[in-house]
């Protein structure tokens, strides 16, 4: 087994701030588009599936590449959970699309990578194993573009016939068959620290018995299943071994290094909460919500910084 590495670096362009605030600008250009048409939301992964509370069960005696942050010490945290399906709005479960599983893991001690205490040690989840594009640049055209539908991905092709390999990724992704959020595997799909090391994350998925009626209904599908005992997902991260194997600032690469198992995410019996998927929804899930220790790596990563707050503020969050 290769040996984890801490000669990972980050590779920041001259031109990488502006560009991220120009995305940025046209990600709330696109937020805003939505939510006057559907109502006030997300510039992405509006279509909240159920909100789930949850716990995070960290074991002794991990590996000391893996005992940092959250990881440091045997622990139990509260967890706040949010499945989503990603860029259409009011479209059936069946539909293609980016499925997404959020999780806020609360009562974290630590500094926060801006500074003071953290709030909460959030991970952003998407159950594809890497992007579509290795920066944000293209991912941005084209997911902007989609976000305006057919006639605004030609013209992003007009202006931009490079985008149509990238293009031919998402179409892939879109259409990859999802069998439900308890059968899937979900991933950051871009690196975090832990500690000196960079890692990737995977959560395993709780099941592999395929309900093949899912797809009408991905929250029943959820609680049907925890009417019957609760699900338990596995919560592994991928270390950083080298730069040819495990690439920093591609996040179209598939990572070449096993996945160690850290903690189990826990979601036990409960019903539907009204009152809490208002909470949910209106929260923050964010992978910048985060303890100095798990601080997001790499340029896509560093693109959802700038894009995520005034996404934020459009909503209300805070």
């Amino acid at each position: 087994m290769s040996t984890p590495s801490t000669s990972w670096q980050e590779v920041v362009t001259p031109d990488e701030a502006q560009r991220h605030r120009d995305q940025a600008d046209r990600f709330v250009e696109m937020q805003l588009r939505k939510s006057a048409k559907f109502g006030t939301g997300r510039a992405l992964h509006r279509k909240q599936r159920p909100a789930l509370r949850a716990t995070l069960e960290v074991p002794a005696g991990l590996p000391p590449e893996a005992g940092h942050g959250i990881f440091a010490a045997e622990a139990r945290y509260e967890v706040w959970v949010r499945l989503s399906n990603g860029g259409f709005d009011r479209a059936p479960d069946h539909v293609p699309d980016i499925r997404g599983f959020a999780f806020k893991v609360l009562g974290v001690a630590g500094q926060s990578v801006f500074g003071g205490p953290a709030a909460s040690q959030d991970f952003v989840l998407i159950n594809h194993e890497k992007f579509s594009s290795s920066t944000s640049r293209e991912f941005s055209q084209i997911t902007t573009a989609g976000g305006g539908g057919l006639v605004g991905i030609l013209r992003a092709l007009l202006r931009s016939p490079r985008l149509l390999g990238d293009l031919k990724e998402v179409r892939g992704a879109l259409n990859k068959p999802f069998s439900g959020f308890a059968t899937e595997d979900f991933f950051s799909a871009a690196p975090i620290s832990c500690g000196p090391y960079a890692v990737r994350v995977r959560l395993r998925a709780a099941s592999d018995e395929v309900n093949l009626q899912a797809k009408d209904d991905w929250s029943a599908d959820i609680y049907d299943r925890l009417a019957k005992s609760p699900l338990v997902y596995e919560l592994q991260l991928q270390f950083f071994l080298d730069e040819a194997r495990t690439p920093i600032e591609d996040a179209a690469a598939i990572w070449d290094s096993p996945y160690q198992t850290v903690a189990r995410l826990v979601i036990g019996e409960q019903a539907p909460d009204e009152d809490f998927a208002a909470q949910v929804e209106a929260a923050k899930f964010d992978p910048w919500n985060a303890l100095v220790e798990h601080r997001p790596l790499g340029e896509v990563m560093r693109a959802r910084k700038v894009a995520y707050r005034p996404s934020q503020l459009n909503r209300g969050a805070d």
